[in-house]
């Protein structure tokens, strides 16, 4: 009854080995682990050598913390100067001129149209620029993100609704995730965790960065690219910008939009081969090849404004055509001025400025205070479950000790093949984890010891031990998953943390607390052929 094949040992040990070499590399250091991969013979495949580790939070290895909120008049500035191209399309497209031009106001724009049969003609195709809001396959839907209202006198507004703005504030965020990760990939940071926070705001941390104001830097800049000409003073059509090299002196920049950050493909800082002065060469996609080639060829001798965040970085006179499709913008920049410009561009601009509402730096001495009193806990915890189980089962004790040892190497294996996080709450989950393990065992153990008390011969009661245990074992182990996969998805950061460990603690408890266990005592028992239970 009690036997164990050769094949499920040998299975049981492999596996348990395995996971048991996976978890060596996050015991050693960076350095230690490039190291040891160098020094491997060249006929060693790569993959055969584990080499992942875990990854230490903000907290245990200290680093940089910031919360970005989305500036919501200033996407709606940005939202209201597109609609304001829309409408200026369709009035030409309908060769309407509306009355003293098309006024911005905060939540959209406005014209006046006096002729009535104008306003019929354009009115159905301004409509047709709102956007529904929510999605039909979630039986959501039947609003727009604008509304068109139009006076007797002939003053039409268009203006964002209240849930169109919410929309817009949700895609933003969304938005500016995904171009922050990018920029911060490109330094090369190890696990940034980049998270939204309520409604309009961003979650920031980046383990291992004690320069915050470089951090800050990549991130407060919209980036927002875009190559126009210089106009006529007073003329209508402009807008008047500062401009960096005549000393933040405002000068009239024409509207019109000949090429935008969106429409490059790379940028890489260099020097300028004349002057040795740090500039940024860039690189067109198709579309913005033709369109700045066009550009060019039409406006020779016209200064070409390079606006950066609506600041004129740089107006070089347009001296010939440029039609290869890429270019160079300089600004007398610094060498990291540049390489962080080239980042910006590269990763894409935010589709609003954030503001940094919150701000920390944990230092690395407090994250290795943080790490030793850690330790400490998981040791002091270990010895004193360790203690009560060898004083309570004896040598059955003994084999829950083993396993309880193998299930906290087989947790940091496993978190190492994912390259988890782990941060502070997460070593209060393995310390949890140590206990819901060994609880298991009393449990196997109490059912073993019922068994033997009614009768049942030593094999006999420690298989129906097992057996009978295992079911609540499940259902215990159950509850318990449910609840840290609900924190998984519904907490954040620390919490998030916790949960991953916690989730893995429970998967390796089936694994070392019942099959491992088993396979001890079933060996033992071949070997030794006791009379009685050790406990």
């Amino acid at each position: 009854m009690l036997r164990f094949s050769k094949t499920k040992i040998i299975a049981t040990m492999a596996v348990i080995l395995i996971g048991l070499l996976l978890a060596v590399p996050s015991l050693m250091s960076r350095e230690e682990r490039e190291a040891f991969q160098r020094s491997l013979p060249g006929w060693v495949p790569s993959w055969l050598i584990p080499s992942r580790a875990v990854v230490l939070g903000l907290d245990l290895q200290g680093g940089s913390h910031v919360l970005l909120e989305v500036d919501v008049p200033d996407l709606l500035r940005t939202q209201s100067t597109a609609l304001r191209d829309d409408v200026r399309r369709v009035l030409r497209e309908a060769r309407v001129s509306p009355q003293g031009g098309i006024q911005l106001n905060p939540r959209g724009v406005q014209i006046r149209v006096p002729d009535q049969a104008d306003r019929e003609k354009i009115l159905p195709r301004l409509r047709e620029l709102a956007q529904p809001l929510g999605s039909a396959v979630l039986g959501q839907g039947g609003g727009r993100d604008l509304e068109v209202t139009s006076t007797p006198d002939g003053l039409i507004t268009l203006t964002y609704t209240d849930a169109g703005i919410n929309e817009k504030v949700r895609r933003a965020v969304d938005q500016s995730i995904e171009v922050i990760r990018r920029r911060i990939d490109v330094t090369g940071t190890t696990e940034p965790s980049i998270q939204r926070q309520g409604a309009d705001r961003v979650l920031v941390q980046v383990p291992g960065l004690q320069d915050p104001q470089r951090l800050k830097e990549l991130l407060g800049r919209t980036a927002k690219l875009e190559f126009r000409l210089l106009g006529q003073q007073g003329a209508a059509d402009v807008d008047m910008l500062p401009m960096r090299e005549a000393g933040g002196q405002k000068v009239p920049v024409e509207r019109r939009v000949i090429a935008e950050g969106g429409d490059l493909v790379d940028a890489q800082p260099a020097f300028d081969s004349r002057t040795n002065e740090p500039i940024v060469n860039f690189r067109f996609n198709i579309r913005g090849a033709q369109r700045f080639g066009q550009a060019t060829s039409e406006n020779i001798g016209r200064p070409l404004a390079i606006v950066l965040d609506n600041e004129v970085i740089s107006a070089p006179t347009i001296q010939s055509a440029i039609t290869g499709g890429s270019g160079q913008i300089s600004g007398r920049f610094t060498v990291q001025q540049a390489q962080d410009l080239a980042v910006l561009l590269r990763a894409g601009a935010l589709p609003a400025k954030l503001t940094i509402v919150e701000e920390r730096t944990v230092g690395p001495g407090l994250g290795q205070d943080s790490i030793e009193a850690g330790k400490k806990a998981t040791y002091v915890a270990a010895i004193l479950v360790m203690l009560f189980m060898f004083a309570t089962y004896g040598m059955f004790g003994l084999f829950a000790n083993i396993a309880l040892l193998v299930h906290v190497g087989l947790i940091f294996g496993l978190m190492s093949v994912l390259e988890a996080t782990l941060t502070l709450p997460g070593i209060a989950g393995i310390v949890l984890t140590i206990g819901t393990a060994v609880d298991s065992n009393v449990l196997i153990y109490e059912r073993i010891r019922e068994e033997a008390h009614a009768g049942r011969s030593i094999p006999s009661a420690i298989q129906a031990g097992f057996e009978r245990a295992f079911a609540t074992i499940v259902d215990s182990n159950s509850t318990m998953a449910i609840a840290a996969v609900i924190l998984f998805f519904l907490g954040s950061g620390p919490v998030r943390g916790f949960a991953v460990v916690f989730i893995l603690g429970i998967l390796t408890t089936v694994i070392t607390a019942v099959t491992l266990t088993r396979m001890m005592i079933a060996l033992w028992y071949h070997w030794m052929r006791p009379k009685a239970l050790p406990f």
